[in-house]
């Protein structure tokens, strides 16, 4: 149900949510008011963010509709990122999306560092240089590009438009919104020796076919810096479907001296008010991995990521 009314309580309920002091009522006003409302009657507009960009959204999407109404997407990764990237850094982000994380990778690396976004779907590499222009991010350089182990033709597949995001590789018999073929490279491939050198953070978010992503970069793995930290988002059922496995990804990152730390991630929108208030850091992972999880790879010795 759609009216003006309900337009405008969804109006100062968003407002309520994002402003407001505290937490009270927001995790289910959020989960039960406007989440659903926002995706079954989308808005486009361009929208202030958290961390001081702009973007341009349509909330029929679900990560479009987190940034339009709690003003930012993966709250827990965001402040991790803002941890580990400083001045002159290069950020590789595999699965860029609409660009959230080459955005605020472009903000924290400034005018000497580079972020390499890389994003398979030919539609989000346009909105992903659409926002590096809105906000002026001369140092990002977008690829239009899929990532895989070896050279190859991959076809993805969208089951709904309402997560955009979930663009996949992995096999799908239900009806598809949409279907397109990329080239795949493996990542040295893509990357400059410079892009390599410099680079502190690479984060991978490719819808199950991590494993393959993986697997292509472990000569880059030994040119890497020192301190250079590996954020991988890994589901271990899709990982499955295409022959691979999270066993195989973490027996690569720790025969390269990498340690496995959680980042929480929590998609619910119940959670976000909190989560947006008060973000966690990676905690030492040392059990099996059996959902969809995000790791972080770091050759840091701890008990948490600080």
């Amino acid at each position: 149900m759609s009216g003006p009314t309900t337009e405008a309580l969804v109006t100062l309920g968003r407002a309520y949510v994002r402003r407001a002091p505290g937490e009270l009522f927001k995790s289910a006003l959020a989960a039960r008011l406007l989440n659903p409302h926002l995706r079954d009657h989308p808005r486009r507009r361009v929208v202030d963010v958290e961390f001081g960009a702009r973007f341009a959204v349509d909330t029929q999407d679900l990560i479009q509709r987190y940034l339009y109404l709690f003003g930012g997407w993966e709250p827990n990764m965001t402040r991790w990122l803002g941890s580990r990237l400083s001045a002159g850094d290069v950020l590789v982000d595999v699965g860029s999306n609409v660009g959230v994380f080459a955005v605020l990778g472009s903000r924290l690396v400034g005018s000497t560092g580079r972020v390499v976004a890389i994003e398979a779907s030919p539609t989000f590499h346009r909105r992903l240089e659409q926002h590096a222009e809105l906000n002026g991010c001369d140092n990002v350089r977008a690829i239009n590009a899929a990532v895989s182990d070896s050279r190859k033709t991959l076809t993805f597949v969208l089951a709904s438009s309402h997560n955009m995001g979930a663009n996949s590789i992995v096999p799908y018999d239900g009806p598809a919104e949409s279907t397109f073929a990329m080239e795949a490279l493996p990542l040295p491939e893509l990357l400059d020796a410079d892009e390599v050198a410099r680079a502190r953070v690479i984060k991978i978010d490719v819808e199950g076919a991590e494993g393959g992503v993986v697997r292509g970069m472990k000569a880059l793995l030994e040119k890497l810096r020192p301190d250079a930290e590996i954020a991988v988002e890994v589901t271990p059922d899709r990982m499955a479907q295409l022959g691979d496995s999270v066993d195989e990804l973490l027996d690569i990152m720790r025969d390269h001296g990498f340690h496995t730390y959680r980042l929480d991630n929590d998609y619910g929108p119940e959670g976000y008010p909190r989560a947006m208030r008060r973000p966690s850091a990676p905690v030492r992972w040392r059990g099996p991995v059996v959902g969809e999880t995000d790791l972080v790879f770091s050759r840091i010795d701890a008990e948490t990521l600080v």
